[in-house]
């Protein structure tokens, strides 16, 4: 059974030196992508630069789709959750002082969300990897990355004669034949190149490798995997918010049993919840607000004024110590391609979504369960056509993802630069959601989540 509280890291083992899979970063992508390649039969290894008590304890993300609660119950990964975890049905909108809840399992055939917090969700998956025996390495700090370009590169040759052997940037060797060429044929030839993974591991810092048949990286907008994608290749696509959200994790038992989203005119406010007596609540700020100017009392304020309805005006949130406080600005940024040879990026490595949509923490899920269906056939059969798919696969759920949570953020929040004109087309759009089966339906198939690409017949 998985502790509810960290336990000690345990003292530094022997690392190996080779693995199939290396995977960077101990967040939730890279430990259930370790669980379920664990599952199939397939070694890995992870690696991660802070120490257990760390990851165990940063607070992340609270909502889990459908689809991510069925990922963790067929990875053995499910059983604290379905224990300790709060299922919800709806979520209530409030706006112009009104409310009105959508109610997921009548709008999509049954599906429903899970709040479980993500620190949950890793101590869970770091106490069934380390169970496992399979290799954990924290306080490894990835310094570097080489050897992923495609380990066979294609090279077009003149009959007998010499040519010029030109590498492009996807790794593909092209041959420019001289002109003594009398024919062409292309063979397929082996590059010198393994995929290395190069870090450093407290407490005495040395270098160390690590060699991969494949490389993943789940290390985060931060990490080092991302920029190992050749500058010229990568396409990155980005919008800011003029906006941010103060967090505030109180001791005080939630205002309602389901999540409430609130536009207002002072801007918007989201009374959520870790537990029964946790609360999780956010405010719209300008970008650059420092939570200092913020006391308690001034957050409790305004949360209670954003979150009004004139149907019960005497309701307000109950208070509570807060133990917790924070900043985060919001952001939309998708990198393309999600694979560069025997690299392959999950996660916030490869696309960030505003938290409005709450698809953050369940992107990455999916993101995961597609590459180890992947590796799962190639591992299998030999046959590199899911890996090959990998990116488009992934980036169609992704740019879905994206709109839900651009959409939800922008309808939700008072920007700055709005004129009265697009304040009233945000309450007309609320409105139709409030009043129309199809509007709400399209909002509840999205938050409870979109499906993830057709199982893999190789799937464990």
């Amino acid at each position: 059974m998985p502790p509810s509280v960290p336990a000690p890291t345990p003292a530094p083992t022997p690392a190996p030196t080779h693995t199939t899979i290396g995977i960077i970063g101990a967040g939730p992508a890279g430990l259930l992508l370790a669980r379920l390649l664990h599952n199939a039969g397939i070694d890995c290894v992870v690696l991660e630069s802070h120490d257990r008590a760390y990851i165990e304890q940063r607070q992340r993300a609270g909502i889990l789709e459908q689809t991510t609660v069925d990922v963790l119950r067929a990875a053995g990964a499910g059983e604290r959750m379905d224990r300790e975890g709060l299922p919800h049905d709806g979520i209530e909108l409030r706006h112009d002082r009104r409310s009105h809840r959508i109610d997921f399992p009548s709008l999509t055939g049954g599906r429903r969300v899970m709040v479980y917090a993500q620190t949950e969700m890793v101590k869970d998956l770091v106490a069934l990897q380390l169970a496992a025996g399979a290799p954990l390495l924290f306080d490894s700090e990835v310094t570097g990355i080489e050897g992923v370009r495609d380990t066979n590169d294609t090279a077009t040759e003149a009959g007998t004669t010499a040519g010029t052997a030109t590498v492009t940037g996807t790794g593909t060797a092209t041959g420019t034949p001289t002109a003594a060429a009398t024919g062409t044929s292309t063979r397929t030839r082996p590059t010198t190149e393994t995929p290395t993974i190069h870090y450093r591991r407290h407490p005495d810092r040395r270098p160390a490798t690590l060699t991969c048949d494949y490389i993943v990286g789940c290390d985060g907008f931060h990490g080092i995997a991302r920029n190992a994608v050749p500058a010229e290749l990568r396409r990155t696509y980005e919008r800011t918010y003029p906006y941010s959200w103060l967090g505030i994790l109180a001791q005080a038992p939630p205002a309602y049993d389901e999540l409430i989203y609130a536009h207002s005119s002072r801007g918007f406010a989201l009374a959520s919840m870790r537990s029964p007596t946790v609360s999780r609540l956010y405010l719209q700020v300008p970008n650059g607000t420092d939570p200092a100017d913020w006391p308690d009392v001034r957050i409790w304020d305004e949360l209670d004024s954003r979150l009004a309805t004139d149907a019960d005006p005497a309701w307000k949130l109950e208070r509570g110590p807060v133990v917790a406080k924070s900043v985060l600005p919001m952001r939309s940024w998708v990198m393309e391609p999600m694979r560069y040879g025997r690299l392959l990026l999950a996660g916030d490595a490869a696309h960030i979504v505003p938290p409005t949509g709450a698809k953050g923490l369940n992107l990455a899920v999916a993101d995961v369960v597609v590459l180890a269906r992947a590796l799962v056939q190639r591992h299998v059969t030999g046959s590199t056509e899911l890996l090959d798919a990998y990116s488009e696969t992934c980036l169609r759920r992704v740019w879905r993802a994206e709109h839900f949570s651009y959409t939800m953020t922008e309808l939700l929040h008072a920007d700055p630069a709005h004129s009265a004109f697009e304040t009233r087309l945000q309450l007309s759009q609320l409105d139709r959601i409030a009043h129309s089966r199809h509007a709400a339906a399209e909002l509840a198939e999205n938050y409870t989540g979109l499906p993830i690409a057709p199982p893999s017949p190789y799937a464990s």
